[in-house]
């Protein structure tokens, strides 16, 4: 696994890389900037309507100040507890040509993928996200809990993100069936392959190539899994 990771690190900088990983970037910061603005509406008008109505109308200026500052810094960090939810969909709309190209690089005699389309991809993501999203809104509370908070957030997201970059990788090249048994069959190390990819979205800086390092690696990883399977129980459908 430690190889697939080194490999995939080198494949996100690959010359082929470079298009789907500046874009990745930019898609990510407005992601990102948007989730902190919409969180910070939302948390402004919950502050101001439940907790601090009076104060305001007091009129006490560094009071409001304060409670700006602190309700912006906690937009962040749920901004941030909710960059992976939307790391997915950019997984979708770059895994194809990330996947491919890796695929070029590393594994020429796989022949053609099986066909699964923009739609079917962006869908499966979409549902994911969503699922993702509400998941981990309604365990914040949890999050700010020490001692659990830690393993809730990377346990949770690493199973959903392992478990969506898993299908998203393996449909191209099994049926559904199959990909059901090898995820059965190999869950414990496909869900710390997740949690890795968790931990790098939770990286400043680090997170905005994440995922198309989490593709590639997910891809090493697969591939290593299936060519120790059983060809019966993997045939390739082309």
């Amino acid at each position: 696994m430690l190889t697939a990771f080194r490999i995939a690190i080198d494949d996100a900088f690959a010359p082929e890389q470079r298009r789907v990983l500046v874009l990745s970037m930019a898609i990510a910061v407005a992601l990102l900037l948007a989730l902190w603005l919409a969180a910070t509406a939302l948390l402004d008008e919950a502050v101001a309507t439940a907790f601090f109505e009076k104060a305001r109308f007091a009129g006490i200026g560094w009071l409001d100040a304060v409670i700006d500052v602190l309700g912006s810094l906690v937009a962040l960090v749920v901004a941030w507890l909710l960059f992976p939810a939307m790391a997915l969909l950019v997984l979708g709309l770059f895994l194809d040509g990330v996947v491919a190209a890796v695929e070029r690089r590393h594994y020429p005699g796989l022949g053609p993928r099986r066909p699964l389309g923009l739609g079917a991809t962006l869908a499966s993501a979409l549902r994911l996200f969503l699922l993702a999203l509400l998941v981990n809104i309604v365990l914040l509370p949890a999050y700010l809990v020490p001692g659990i908070n830690l393993f809730v957030y990377y346990g949770l997201n690493g199973y959903l993100l392992g478990r969506e970059y898993f299908e998203l990788v393996a449909l191209r090249r099994v049926d559904g069936a199959a990909a059901q048994v090898m995820w059965r069959r190999h869950r414990g190390r496909l869900i710390l392959v997740g949690v890795i990819i968790v931990f790098l979205l939770s990286l400043p800086l680090i997170n905005l190539v994440a995922p198309v390092v989490g593709a590639a690696f997910m891809l090493h990883v697969f591939e290593e899994l299936r060519r120790r399977a059983p060809a019966e129980t993997f045939a390739v459908r082309l």
